[in-house]
């Protein structure tokens, strides 16, 4: 039960940096959704129907770098992410949204239609989310990585990631020179 306990923490603190873009990216939107205008209650279904799913998301895509299934630092990794999840969590928050303010979960009446944008959308979902988690996640890393061993593993691939890119610019560098 100790091992499954200790697995269970490691995992949690691996995803939260993703977690945490996700849950910001929906207060955001509850944020923006007030802003113009909307009832306080709506705002709120918007940051935690939009915002939940982006944050489960968001952790997962923490595991996938934790576990070495997705490249550090990479935008095509996140943008493929991100074309199948960003859609999904758009369509959770649209069900949810008609679920709590009609009663009953609905579906967009142009479904393809919905998730091809939403899908096109999600290419700046993914910038922004890249962006964000490439600032937050190594810090928290840095501070987990004592008793972490994947966050201590994630660390030393970002420093020979950053070890192999000074060493390409000294020799761009050298070869200019010469």
């Amino acid at each position: 039960m100790a091992v499954h306990r200790t697995r269970l923490r490691r995992n949690a603190e691996l995803a939260l940096p993703g977690g945490t873009v996700g849950l910001v990216a929906g207060a955001a939107a509850g944020g923006l959704a007030a802003l113009v205008g909307q009832p306080a209650g709506w705002a709120l279904v918007t940051a935690l129907s939009l915002g939940i799913p982006l944050a489960l998301l968001g952790g997962g895509y923490g595991l996938l770098i934790a576990y070495g299934r997705v490249r550090l630092g990479g935008f095509a990794p996140v943008a493929l992410f991100w074309l199948v999840g960003f859609p999904l969590a758009r369509l959770t928050h649209e069900a949810l949204t008609h679920l709590v303010l009609t009663g009953r979960p609905a579906l967009p009446p142009d479904l393809l239609g919905f998730l091809a944008y939403q899908g096109l959308v999600s290419a700046g979902f993914a910038i922004g989310f890249l962006w964000l988690h490439e600032r937050i996640a190594p810090r928290w890393w840095l501070r987990i990585a004592r008793h972490n061993p994947y966050a201590e593993r994630i660390l030393a691939a970002y420093a020979a990631h950053a070890s192999a890119l000074r060493n390409a610019k000294q020799a761009r560098r050298r070869t200019k020179v010469s």
